[in-house]
C-alpha cells in the first residue's frame, strides 16, 4: 500500500500532523520507534502512580485566545482542563514573591502595584506580547503579508529590549522569572522567543486533571477513527530517495513503507542522517544544521507525597537563590533555581500525592556518562542525581517548609534520560537554539531541500506545547494550503 503521508515520530508534532491530515481525508501512516506513542508527552508509572516527563501546564485555551481554535479542532478541549489561579505563576527572588496574573490588564495591575514607576513600560511590554501572538497567526493568513514584522522581533535581542524598556533591574528579573519556559541567554535570545514564551500563559493558564497520556490517547484514538495507522516498534533507518524525491521509509523491523509525502517529527539532524543518498541534503541542510546548537536539558525530581500532608496549590512556584535569573542556569555549581509544579489530586481530595521539581541542566553535566549503557551508568551518576535532587528539595522547602519529611520517595530524570528515551540530541528541552544575530540560519522552515519532506515541531520556530501546535499548523498548511489551515485557527 502507498500512503499519502508517512510521518516519522509520534511526539506531539507528529500526532497533531497525523490528526489534521487524516481528518482532512489523507491516508496517513505514523511510524514510532518506541513501544508507545507520545514522545515527550509520555508518562510512566511507578507503584500505581503516573508521572509526566515533559508537560506541566499550557496557556491560551479560552475562547478567542491563541490556542483555543487549534485545540478544538484537535479534539483536545474535551479533556479535563483546570484553570489555574488568577495569580498563576509566582516568582520568589530573594525574600520577596511576585506574581504573574492571568489577563493582560490584570498582569499590568499586579506588577504595577510592586513597581508603580514602571506602569507605562509594562503597558508597552504587554502591547508587544499581544503583537507577538497576533503576528504568529498572520503567517498562516493567505490574505496578509506581515511576517516581515514578525521577523523583526526575531532580529531583536530580548535582554537588550528589557534593559532599554525597564529601569528597575528587579522587575527585569521578575519578568524573566518563568524562564524555564525558554533558555535565557543574554547574547543570543530573540525577543520573539521571549515574548512567545510568556504571552499565551498570561492570556490564561491551565493544568490537566491527569497526566500527559490523556493528550496522547485522545489524539491516537482520533487518528485511528479517521482511518490513520500508527505502528510502534518501527524505527525508521533510512528514507530512500529516487529522482530527487523520497519514495519509501525502511524500518529496523525489515518493513518498507511507500509514501507520496513524508513528515519527520524527529530532530532535523537525525532526519538528515536518514536521507543517505541526497547530495542536496548533504551540501545544504546538513552543513547548516552542523553549525547549530541545542538548548539545555532539564533535571526533574518527581516527588511522591505522603497522604494527607500537603494541600493542593493551584499555581506554579518559581524559586531563585539569587536575583539575576539570566545567569543561574549556566552555573555548574549547586542548583540555584527551581520550578515547583503540583499535580491536581485525582481522588478529588484537597491533598496532593505528586509534585515535580524542575531545574535546567546543561549537557556538560551529563557528558561524562554519555557513552555508558542505559541503566548502568554507575555510582557516580547516581550520586550526582541524588545530590541535585537534594538541592532541589532544599530550595523548594523555602516555599513548602518541611517538604522533605512529607516525601515517601522520588524519581529523577536528566538530559541523558530524555536523550535515551526520545532520541533528542543532548536531551534538549526546547530543540535547536534560536539566535537573533543569525535568524536566517537558526529559524527553520517546514520545507526542506527534498521537495516532499517536511518538518514540524519546536526545532523550527516556536517551542513548548503551544509552539509545537503552531508549527504543526505551518507544516500542514504546506500540504493542505494556507486557506484551509487559516479557517481552522480563525473559526
Amino acid at each position: 500500500m502507498k500512503y499519502d503521508v508517512i510521518i516519522i515520530g509520534s511526539g506531539l508534532g507528529g500526532l497533531e500532523c497525523a490528526h489534521i491530515l487524516s481528518q482532512a481525508g489523507r491516508s496517513v501512516l505514523l511510524l514510532e520507534q518506541g513501544t508507545q506513542a507520545g514522545g515527550c508527552l509520555l508518562s510512566y508509572r511507578r507503584h500505581g502512580m503516573a508521572f509526566d516527563t515533559g508537560f506541566h501546564y499550557v496557556g491560551g485555551l479560552d475562547e478567542g485566545q491563541s490556542l483555543h481554535s487549534a485545540f478544538r479542532h484537535l479534539g483536545l478541549l474535551r479533556l479535563p482542563w483546570q484553570r489555574l489561579d488568577d495569580h498563576f505563576d509566582r516568582i520568589e527572588i530573594g525574600k520577596r514573591t511576585f506574581s504573574f496574573a492571568q489577563g493582560y490588564d490584570m498582569f499590568i495591575e499586579t506588577l504595577a502595584a510592586d513597581f508603580p514607576a514602571e506602569r507605562e513600560a509594562l503597558n508597552r511590554y504587554v502591547n508587544l506580547l499581544r503583537q507577538a501572538e497576533e503576528q504568529q497567526f498572520d503567517m498562516l493568513n493567505p490574505q496578509t503579508a506581515r511576517s516581515s514584522q514578525l521577523f523583526k522581533l526575531f532580529e531583536t535581542n530580548a535582554y537588550r529590549y528589557l534593559t532599554e524598556t525597564f529601569r528597575d533591574p528587579l522587575l527585569i528579573n521578575v519578568l524573566s522569572g518563568t524562564s524555564l519556559k525558554m533558555e535565557l541567554r543574554k547574547e543570543s535570545l530573540p525577543l520573539f522567543t521571549f515574548a512567545h514564551g510568556n504571552s499565551s500563559f498570561i492570556e490564561s493558564s491551565w493544568r490537566l486533571k491527569g497526566d500527559g497520556s490523556l493528550i496522547v490517547n485522545s489524539l491516537v484514538n482520533d487518528i485511528r477513527s479517521h482511518g490513520g495507522e500508527i505502528i510502534c516498534n518501527a524505527e525508521v533507518k533510512e528514507l530512500v530517495e529516487k529522482d530527487g524525491k523520497l519514495i519509501h521509509a525502511v524500518c529496523s523491523n525489515g518493513e518498507s513503507y511507500k509514501g507520496d509525502l513524508f513528515i519527520s517529527n524527529i530532530h532535523p539532524a537525525i532526519t538528515c542522517n536518514l536521507v543517505k543518498q541526497s547530495d542536496r541534503i548533504k551540501r545544504i541542510f546538513r552543513n547548516r544544521l552542523a553549525g547549530m546548537e541545542n538548548t539545555f536539558g532539564m533535571f526533574t525530581v518527581s516527588l511522591c507525597i505522603r497522604p494527607q500532608t500537603l494541600e493542593y496549590f493551584n499555581w506554579n512556584q518559581y524559586i531563585y537563590k539569587q536575583p539575576n535569573v539570566w545567569t543561574f542556569y549556566l552555573e555548574e555549581g549547586p542548583v540555584s533555581g527551581v520550578l515547583v509544579s503540583c499535580r491536581i489530586p485525582e481522588d478529588g481530595s484537597r491533598y496532593v500525592r505528586q509534585i515535580d521539581l524542575l531545574t535546567p541542566m546543561t549537557w556538560n553535566k551529563c557528558e561524562q556518562w554519555n557513552n555508558t549503557t542505559v541503566g548502568h551508568r554507575g555510582e557516580e551518576y547516581k550520586a550526582m542525581k541524588k545530590r541535585m535532587a537534594d538541592e532541589c528539595i532544599t530550595l523548594a522547602e523555602r516555599f513548602i517548609p518541611g517538604l522533605r519529611d512529607m516525601i515517601t520517595g522520588y524519581y529523577t530524570s536528566t538530559p541523558l534520560t530524555y536523550r535515551d528515551y526520545t532520541q533528542t540530541p543532548e536531551g534538549s528541552a526546547y530543540g535547536l537554539r534560536k539566535d537573533y544575530r543569525e535568524p536566517v540560519i537558526t529559524l527553520l522552515s517546514s520545507r526542506t531541500p527534498v521537495p516532499n519532506l517536511f518538518l514540524p515541531g519546536q526545532n523550527l520556530m516556536l517551542h513548548g506545547l503551544h509552539g509545537v501546535t503552531m508549527t504543526t499548523l505551518f507544516t500542514c498548511a504546506e500540504i493542505l494550503g494556507k486557506e484551509r489551515i487559516w479557517n481552522i485557527v480563525k473559526n
